[in-house]
């Protein structure tokens, strides 16, 4: 059985702890039988795109067999699925990838194991004003993601693509901004929450250059002719793993873990996103 169901940031997400469907609860050891005939079920948090499509895919088309069956709770930000996954509303998620979570766990003392990367969303540079980088003139707003790893990494794509230069590796827009030898262009560099940043590009005239995660790309449906730049997929160590908390690796957990790394869910993710907006990273 599944369900869908998006949480806000204000806190609904312990409100909203329902208990998990299903036939029987996760089996503490790891190593346990799962029968498909009485199905464990995992409550999994996940951004809607790409992270919820591919659970969906494996419950719809491979968890029975396995003895699983995925609650897949959608969430539309960046901080509710580890607070979930903390206070025991969710059994795992699955958004984030090693450096985002490195630095919740410094912030927030999280106790949390992941797995290994299942698939990378590139950073993008889009403009409406611009067809190329080299087009971008002297002060032109850009717009990036407000959480340091995503930000740097953001900044990146603009440093391949010619519109920044000389970054260090805990550069931010504050830094970077009245530094003519990073920002030889005297960019105006703004920030917004990673699933606002989508929508200021949309509906923001002002906004000449914008930086967007992948799964915002995907779901906002954004022209692919507006692309500057984008990130390679190629050896990019900012893949999305599956998380759940440290110690808690049930028999269940284990078999989505293996799910997603299957040669169904790489074809699956390659057939769907053709675009490379989404590619295996197994």
């Amino acid at each position: 059985m599944r369900k869908k169901l998006t949480l806000a940031i204000t806190g609904i997400a312990t409100a909203l702890a329902l208990t998990a469907c299903g036939s029987s609860s996760p089996s503490a050891d790891a190593d346990a039988t799962l029968d498909p005939a009485n199905p464990v079920t995992i409550k999994v948090g996940a951004s809607p795109v790409p992270q919820a499509q591919i659970l969906n895919y494996i419950d719809e088309n491979l968890a029975k067999d396995a003895g699983i069956d995925l609650d897949v709770v959608e969430i539309d930000d960046y901080v509710t699925p580890n607070t979930s996954l903390q206070d025991g509303t969710l059994d795992a998620n699955y958004f984030q990838t090693e450096a985002y979570l490195k630095t919740e766990t410094e912030e927030k003392g999280y106790k949390f194991a992941h797995g290994a990367g299942i698939h990378v969303e590139p950073m993008t540079v889009f403009s409406k004003t611009f067809k190329d980088p080299k087009d971008v003139t002297e002060g032109t707003t850009v717009l990036l993601n407000n959480d340091p790893v995503n930000q740097i990494r953001g900044m990146r794509v603009l440093e391949q693509a010619g519109l920044l230069q000389n970054l260090a590796d805990d550069d931010s827009i504050l830094s970077v901004q009245d530094d003519k030898d990073k920002n030889p262009l005297s960019l105006q560099l703004k920030d917004a929450n990673a699933e606002q940043v989508v929508q200021y590009y949309k509906n923001d005239k002002s906004i000449g250059v914008a930086v967007i995660n992948g799964n915002f790309i995907v779901q906002a449906k954004l022209n692919k002719d507006e692309i500057l730049a984008q990130e390679s997929g190629e050896n990019n160590p900012n893949a999305n793993f599956l998380t759940w908390r440290d110690g808690e690796e049930t028999a269940a957990i284990k078999k989505l873990e293996e799910l997603l790394h299957s040669d169904e869910v790489r074809s699956y993710i390659e057939e769907t996103w053709t675009d490379g907006s989404v590619i295996p990273a197994f």
